[in-house]
């Protein structure tokens, strides 16, 4: 039987106009978070199993590639769990790896720490449009800064990041886990069922506010307490200042400091953004990680009907590994998303080396062909991007593909 030539499902091959977008992508998000003083590092894929499995990655748990003991280890006949096959896992996205990695070297490394990783990432994942099973992420976080500084620093380095890709009228949506927490205990529902209340609101933008009521009630949930909940969110949009008007509604249910919190965040960015975009406070967004403990935040493009990153405060995890919290926040830009959007909109990258294509005819001496070749050594040296190859026989055929490949230049060489 022959071999497939197919990918695996869920991943894809990376062609060669497609793989140039990105490296451009790449090379302006790392020249821009170095900027803001965004130190890189790299960890492994893989990662022990018992730390992607912690309840600490949400819905992404059960997305983990998992990977079977090797050798002696392995013991098939005498498993009776999981746990006896299983040792490590593809990580599922860069944050717990950046975690451990802190936890194993924080001694070596500058508080506050800026850390910046780009790498794959996998999630046994049902394929479909822009989401795949093996995808890159970007993240930029600072651990160790308890202030609001490092949203703000984190936010006007993504956003000016977004901006120089040539995007334009975006959104940062923001919103605070210990609001969405308020908010519910406001209403009456109990504590334990918060998870359950914050899973059915994400969900406020496929089915508005009448489908969140019902999903609600369907859960079993008082009317009265659904009733006082979606008041609140009516309320926030009805206020001048959506933020003034929960500080002051949930007074006793939320710290005071979480106003001027999360309004200093805002106005610090809207003095300081360079890129075209605007601050939203939204008390719908809820991001699935049960890991974040305060602000979190989301890139949203309107005109594109797309999330393209996100990203919050984690101040517990760190504790995780070492059993001292250190506060931690981070923002993951949406990768894949963000070359989706550049190819569907036609993008070229700007500024490219002018292309050269040598066309060697069949039949030239060794000497001939040196000749080309030191040659265009010297126009390599002198900044242009040549290509060497031989003279097809259909050769209309092969300039018209390399025009298309960009090769403005075409020269031809016979043999004497």
């Amino acid at each position: 039987m022959a071999l497939s030539k197919k990918p695996v499902n869920g991943m894809k091959d990376i062609l060669p106009e497609e793989m140039q977008i990105r490296d451009y992508v790449q090379q302006v998000i790392k020249e821009t978070y170095r900027s803001f003083g965004f130190t890189p590092i790299e960890t492994p894929c893989m990662e022990n199993i018992a730390n992607l499995s912690n309840k600490q990655g949400g819905e992404n748990e059960k997305l983990i590639f998992k990977v079977m003991k090797r050798g002696e280890k392995l013991k098939i006949a005498e498993a009776k769990e999981e746990a006896d096959l299983v040792d490590f896992g593809m990580r599922y996205d860069l944050t717990v790896p950046l975690v451990r990695f802190y936890a194993n070297n924080a001694n070596d490394l500058p508080s506050p720490f800026k850390a910046l990783q780009m790498g794959s990432v996998w999630r046994a994942d049902r394929p479909q449009r822009g989401r795949y099973r093996q995808f890159m992420q970007c993240d930029i976080d600072i651990i160790g800064e308890p202030s609001n500084l490092a949203e703000i620093e984190l936010i006007l380095a993504t956003t000016t990041t977004i901006g120089r890709l040539g995007f334009k009228n975006f959104e940062i949506r923001i919103n605070e886990r210990r609001i969405l927490k308020a908010m519910a205990a406001y209403s009456g529902f109990p504590e334990e069922e918060f998870d359950t209340v914050f899973i059915i609101l994400d969900k406020m933008d496929k089915i508005g506010l009448d489908g969140v009521a019902e999903e609600l009630a369907k859960e079993g949930y008082a009317k009265e307490s659904i009733d006082k909940y979606l008041a609140l969110f009516e309320g926030v949009s009805k206020a001048q200042n959506g933020i003034k008007y929960l500080a002051d509604t949930l007074q006793g249910f939320l710290e005071p400091e979480v106003e001027q919190n999360l309004q200093e965040i805002i106005d610090s960015v809207e003095a300081a953004k360079t890129a075209d975009f605007k601050m939203v406070f939204d008390p719908t967004l809820v991001r699935g990680m049960s890991y974040y403990t305060g602000t979190i935040f989301e890139i949203a493009m309107p005109e594109l009907g797309a999330a393209c990153g996100g990203g919050g405060r984690y101040d517990k995890m760190v504790g995780k590994f070492t059993g001292n919290d250190v506060p931690a926040c981070g923002f993951s830009i949406g990768f894949e998303r963000i070359i989706l959007l550049l190819m569907e909109s036609g993008f070229a990258v700007p500024m490219q080396r002018p292309k050269v294509a040598y066309l060697i005819e069949k039949g030239c001496t060794s000497e001939q062909v040196s000749k080309v070749i030191a040659r265009a050594q010297e126009e390599r040296v002198a900044g242009k991007q040549v290509l060497v190859v031989r003279m097809n026989k259909n050769k209309k055929f092969q300039k018209e593909k390399l025009t298309a490949e960009g090769y403005k230049d075409i020269v031809e060489f016979y043999k004497d």
